[in-house]
């Protein structure tokens, strides 16, 4: 049965909230601000508003994101806002840097040094990128869809298509089997997924978003379609029949299905071409950001001190 909500005709956009380190590459301003501080940091950037940032680890991503509002299809559009610990004043550059680039990104919120994650309700984020850890988590427990970028791979530049790859357990999926296999391993957890096969897994953080981007999707046909996703799991058989039936049950298009066990998953990920991948361990993290842009959710299990 298709969930009848992805198909529903939705007027809010899908909203991305992205800061200014995953969309530009800030390295050198952020150990500027490590060695002498904020205002030392404030300084810096304001000395130099007129020279524009370079893309970051997300920029290909936001570009073929907003690349989706103009090409006349009826979906509901793509918002990205940016969210940044700068100040306005030191933040000028950020926007310049935005006009330059041509990314027709207009709304933004600069908290000067506190946490933006309390705003996200208000901006309604579908997802939260940022190069800050505790800001990712904060925004997680609020209930949102969120990733820290990770240093490593340049973006994927080739082609038009945007390609956006996910982890199952914990990212799409809640860490209800996750926590078996964490508990009493992995023959613990075969079984206890064999049984449960035909018992939809409860959604994760990531649900959301992927139902958001399949509303865009539909407007467009399969065989030509501007976005492409692919679902990359440790999961080997038997334990993916649960994944492809709890897909089903929530009328979720997967456009490819990769189940790995345990295999690296960065090779694989260069193979799909991934724009970004997410995932919460940071052993496939380790393994994607090799390849390609990495966003990892530290949600479940895993991520819990002491696990």
């Amino acid at each position: 049965m298709v969930d009848s909500n992805i198909h529903d005709i939705n007027p809010k956009p899908l909203v991305v909230a992205i800061s200014s380190r995953a969309l530009f590459d800030l390295d050198e301003s952020h150990e500027v601000f490590k060695s002498a501080g904020l205002a030392a940091y404030a300084e810096y950037q304001v000395s130099r508003e007129n020279e524009f940032l370079q893309p970051g680890k997300a920029f290909q991503l936001v570009k073929k994101l907003l690349a989706l509002n103009a090409d006349g299809a009826n979906h509901q559009g793509v918002e990205i806002i940016l969210v940044s610990r700068n100040s306005a004043d030191s933040g000028l550059r950020i926007f310049n840097s935005i006009e330059h680039h041509g990314l027709d990104i207009q709304r933004a919120v600069f908290t000067n040094g506190e946490s933006p994650f309390r705003y996200m309700k208000a901006i309604a984020t579908d997802l939260f990128l940022s190069g800050h850890a505790d800001d990712v988590r904060l925004t997680l427990e609020a209930g949102f869809a969120a990733a820290m970028i990770l240093p490593g791979s340049q973006n994927r530049v080739g082609g038009q298509q945007l390609r956006i790859a996910f982890d199952g357990d914990a990212v799409l999926f809640s860490d209800e089997a996750e926590k078996i296999y964490h508990a009493e391993g992995l023959e613990a957890f075969a079984e206890h997924e064999k049984q449960r096969a035909e018992t939809p897994l409860q959604e994760g953080p990531f649900k959301a978003l992927m139902q958001a981007l399949q509303r865009i999707q539909s407007a467009y046909p399969i065989e030509d379609n501007p976005i492409r996703t692919a679902l990359v799991t440790a999961r080997s058989a038997p334990s993916h029949k649960r994944v492809i039936l709890t897909l089903r049950k929530w009328g979720v298009r997967i456009d490819e299905a990769l189940f790995l066990g345990g295999k690296p998953k960065g090779p694989f990920l260069a193979a799909f071409g991934a724009d970004i991948f997410f995932d919460d361990q940071h052993v496939h993290c380790d393994s994607a950001r090799e390849y390609v842009a990495t966003g990892h959710v530290p949600s479940g299990i895993r991520n819990l001190e002491g696990a």
